[in-house]
């Protein structure tokens, strides 16, 4: 009898534990979701308007307004796009896993997802990185190449667009955990 109480006791905690993982999954898919979409947002709403005094004729100024969007870099608006990819991603593998009990694919459902997880890390990461560069470019310039920083007259901007790539590398970290523990869970499944 001692033994079948030790038997029962460790398959209700495998239980636990399973279950456990399957609500872990959903609450950072939808932190990933809540990271992704933050980084979309904030970047795309990212604009600042400067007006510079260039020269003076007479005692009038001659005035010269300057606007910074997202859209003059081409890596900002790859991450823009790259975040709102991760966004829809993750609302739709939100959906799959509330209904993928009754579509089981015999472990295909696995692979595809596994695979699509880790297309959009990739994807993601990849339009960061670029727009960490081109932030690191407009903060302190580059002397050789005679590219000035534009930090110092668009900061808000500047500021900005760190905050949304925080946001975006917060949401890559929480993909990467998804798809650890999806894998993990798939290998203690399989033994």
């Amino acid at each position: 009898m001692g033994e079948e109480g030790q038997v029962k006791a460790l398959e209700g905690s495998s239980n636990i534990g399973r279950s456990g993982v399957m609500a872990t999954v959903p609450l950072l898919r939808v932190l990933a979701l809540f990271a992704t979409a933050a980084a979309t947002i904030v970047m795309a709403l990212n604009k600042e308007t400067h007006t510079f005094v260039v020269a003076t004729v007479g005692n009038t100024p001659v005035k010269l307004t300057l606007t910074a969007k997202f859209q003059h870099n081409p890596a900002n608006v790859m991450f823009v796009i790259a975040n709102g990819v991760a966004t829809l991603h993750s609302l739709l593998m939100l959906a799959l896993s509330f209904v993928s009990h009754t579509y089981d694919l015999k472990g295909l459902r696995f692979l595809i997802v596994a695979a699509l997880d880790m297309m959009t890390i990739a994807l993601v990461s990849g339009a960061a990185t670029a727009t960490v560069f081109m932030g690191e470019l407009a903060r302190h310039g580059n002397s050789h190449a005679r590219w000035n920083k534009i930090c110092d007259n668009f900061e808000r901007y500047c500021n900005q667009g760190s905050g949304a790539i925080i946001a975006s590398y917060i949401g890559i970290l929480f993909l990467m955990i998804v798809n650890m523990v999806n894998i993990s869970k798939r290998g203690r499944l399989s033994l």
